[in-house]
């Protein structure tokens, strides 16, 4: 299975970070390797200027977020087919920082993520667990719930991004028993051939070894994907298709 290793740059970014990208391409030494896709994820308002610039390269770009609508009196919101005119390949949604910050329940991931794949672009579709869940023992009831509640009716193109909420910049990373146990119940819930990221505190010192777990099928990179010299270690430790 094809591994992503996505970057979500969050509200970090300006119109010179694109030397960040290409500083990237350089240590690819111009080409980044084909067996696993290479994803970032910037503010909205650098998409169509990263993936106009970067078109003939073998790094993708992606939103966010995004609105379930497609147009309307939305303001300061944003569309998926916007993203995809802007170049978008791949659409965030459901994050916890989402989820907490704006309220977003299972039924709004969902409809984003059916807008998503309305407009042809692969939805990565994030649950997790708050600690508290954690230590009650219900982070699988809860991770449960999200997926019966976010996911789609369609699943051909999605991916899912598990991140416990509180790995999530703290630092803190589970077990690799607990990250095979989330993957392989996560597993069990949706089709064989989708793609299960791990998101949470991920870095050059600690992805090969998530990345090598059973059922971890790439990463959600969150403050590593903001320099190429922290992003690039991890897109390497990825293990290419079989």
């Amino acid at each position: 299975m094809k591994p992503i290793i996505a970057g979500n740059w969050k509200m970090n970014g300006l119109a010179a970070s694109v030397a960040e990208v290409e500083a990237l391409i350089a240590k690819f030494a111009g080409s980044a390797p084909d067996d696993r896709d290479v994803l970032i994820c910037p503010p909205a308002t650098l998409v169509a200027n990263l993936a106009a610039k970067f078109s003939d390269e073998a790094i993708q770009f992606g939103g966010q977020d995004c609105h379930a609508n497609s147009s309307g009196a939305h303001t300061g919101d944003i569309s998926a087919e916007m993203l995809a005119d802007a170049g978008a390949g791949f659409v965030i949604v459901g994050h916890s920082e989402r989820r907490a910050d704006h309220g977003e329940s299972d039924a709004v991931v969902r409809a984003k993520a059916e807008a998503v794949l309305r407009t042809g672009l692969t939805p990565i579709i994030c649950v997790g667990e708050t600690e508290a869940e954690r230590k009650a023992g219900k982070a699988l009831d809860i991770v449960g719930a999200q997926l019966k509640g976010s996911l789609p009716e369609t699943v051909d193109n999605i991916v899912i991004a598990y991140e416990p909420v509180w790995a999530i910049g703290t630092g803190l990373v589970p077990t690799n028993d607990d990250i095979a146990e989330m993957h392989g119940f996560i597993r069990t819930k949706t089709r064989k051939d989708t793609r299960i990221l791990y998101g949470g505190s991920v870095k050059p010192g600690n992805a090969v070894e998530i990345l090598a777990i059973a059922d971890v099928n790439g990463a959600l990179v969150g403050g590593a994907s903001l320099k190429a010299e922290d992003f690039y270690p991890i897109v390497m430790a990825a293990q290419g298709e079989d």
